[in-house]
C-alpha cells in the first residue's frame, strides 16, 4: 500500500496527536501515583509511642 503525500502528512499528524495525549495521560498518572505513594507512606508509618 502506497500513501500519497497528503495521506502521509495526515498519518503523521494523527501519530503526533496520539503522542501528545499519551504524554498528558502519563503526566496525570505519575501525579496520581505520587499522591498514592504519599498516602501509603502515611498509613505505613509505625504508631508513635508515648514515653
Amino acid at each position: 500500500m502506497e500513501l500519497t503525500p497528503e495521506q502521509l502528512v495526515s498519518e503523521f499528524h494523527d501519530a503526533v496527536m496520539e503522542l501528545y495525549f499519551a504524554r498528558k495521560r502519563i503526566a496525570l498518572l505519575e501525579a496520581e501515583n505520587a499522591a498514592l505513594k504519599s498516602r501509603l507512606a502515611l498509613v505505613e508509618q509505625p504508631p508513635a509511642t508515648e514515653n
